[in-house]
């Protein structure tokens, strides 16, 4: 079995979503890890695991992220993690587990593999993961919203994400 190490300073969770009908809010989450284990040689092998500190939230605004990490969203001070954990893996799609403020749904993401290279800088062996998706914040009780007088709503329901990760190969 290989294990991989994740390089942090090489990897990012990033995510937007729509806001007053018309724009989006961007953001990303700073702090994170991610577990692999398997052979890289047979993604149907892996098992990935991922988790985020929710206090970590960054949208580039102080007062809008610590209304994220209220009960209106999140609530970070009773649910503190975000986490997902594979079933399947394969070369475009990554079927598991997110479970956020303890409601967990099976959620099937896009996943581009982006082979296994070498890193000039060291001579070590590094592969990398960037998994796309959407997810329906509501399912995970995350219901806030206001309508707008002139139709619509505050805030999408989907929120669109991110994962690029690049870990080192250990053998």
């Amino acid at each position: 079995m290989t294990n991989f190490q994740l390089d942090k300073a090489h990897s990012s969770i990033e995510f937007s979503i729509k806001h007053l009908m018309v724009s989006k809010v961007k953001g990303e989450f700073t702090e994170f890890d991610g577990e692999v284990t398997g052979d890289i040689n047979d993604l149907s092998s892996l098992q990935i695991k991922g988790s985020v500190k929710v206090d970590s939230i960054d949208t580039n605004n102080a007062d809008r992220d610590g209304h994220l990490k209220t009960g209106d969203f999140f609530d970070a001070a009773t649910y503190p993690e975000i986490k997902f954990v594979s079933k399947s893996v394969s070369e475009n799609k990554i079927t598991g587990d997110l479970t956020i403020k303890d409601q967990t749904h099976e959620e099937t993401f896009d996943l581009e593999f982006n082979g296994v290279h070498k890193n000039p800088m060291d001579g070590s062996s590094v592969t990398g993961f960037i998994i796309n998706g959407t997810v329906n914040r509501e399912k995970y009780g995350m219901n806030f919203n206001q309508a707008l007088e002139t139709g619509g709503v505050m805030l999408g329901k989907d929120v669109k994400f991110e994962v690029g990760t690049e870990f080192r190969i250990e053998e």
